[in-house]
């Protein structure tokens, strides 16, 4: 953009709004209908300011060895922060980016165009109906930051949809989720119960607030059918300015306790957040 100002629009979902950040100088700030959704500095592509996209980038980042090309799949675009991430930490990746608000994706590219050679291919469709239509074994990681408003939709939350995911991605692939819930935490409960029916490792990480259950916040769940460098996610999430922890195996076993796979006929949107918690001044 040529100037530090706010440019708002109507898209298909609602309002976006893209809002310069006066602390960094190509820093911008997407929010829909008031609430946060992506942030981006384009002169830093590496730089993640939310904590939940910096778990998701130490993912990333833990996967395999450092600098190899991955093939990546996201669905939910926003402003394109973790595709630019990958294409900057990971020259040469084929990525695809899955966006159901057509008008937000033509916002951020007007606005905030990816550079030339990114490998990054956008698509305007449903998350789940575009992986009904992708090839077996297209992905190294699947990541999933699907909201609609504040919430993710239901039929991104079942096991028929987790299967397709995994039918998309490679043997040794890893799912990745953006998810938000508070205790007593039946939404994540259940979302652990159906990936754990799919795959056989599950991780999830969170700020121990969120766990013990005296907030509302955002939780990141990974899952593969390989082991993950969870002491290396550990080390990397323990570091970082508001600290997460790593459980996985019998801990997240313990955490699922007698949740059950969730059934198409049975979803529900993950639930609302209460006021102010993930808003902006």
């Amino acid at each position: 953009m040529n100037e530090s100002i706010p440019v708002s629009r109507t898209t298909d979902h609602g309002t976006a709004r893209l809002m310069p950040d006066v602390d960094r100088e190509r820093a911008w700030l997407l929010t829909v209908d008031g609430a946060p959704q992506s942030y981006v500095d384009l002169d830093d592509p590496a730089y993640l300011e939310f904590e939940y996209a910096r778990r998701l980038g130490h993912v990333l980042d833990t996967v395999a060895e450092a600098g190899r090309a991955l093939d990546v799949v996201h669905l939910g675009g926003g402003a394109l922060t973790l595709p630019r991430y990958v294409a900057a930490t990971r020259p040469g990746s084929r990525q695809d980016v899955v966006e159901a608000d057509r008008g937000v994706l033509e916002l951020v590219t007007e606005q905030l165009p990816l550079p030339a050679g990114s490998g990054i291919a956008l698509h305007a469709a449903d998350a789940r109906d575009w992986l009904r239509t992708a090839p077996d074994d297209r992905a190294d990681v699947l990541i999933a930051d699907v909201f609609g408003g504040s919430r993710v939709p239901a039929h991104l939350t079942t096991l028929a949809y987790v299967r397709t995911a995994e039918r998309v991605l490679r043997p040794d692939g890893v799912y990745l989720a953006n998810l938000a819930d508070a205790a007593p935490f039946g939404f994540l409960r259940s979302q652990l119960a159906t990936l754990s029916a799919v795959f056989e490792e599950v991780a999830l990480i969170a700020e121990p607030a969120v766990l013990r259950g005296r907030r509302f916040g955002n939780v990141v769940v990974a899952a593969s059918h390989r082991p993950l460098d969870t002491a290396a996610l550990a080390r990397r999430t323990a570091a970082d300015a508001f600290p997460a922890r790593v459980e996985h195996g019998a801990a997240v076993r313990r955490f699922t306790g007698s949740a059950r796979p969730v059934e198409d006929a049975d979803a529900v949107p993950s639930p609302e957040p209460p006021d102010g918690a993930f808003g902006i001044g």
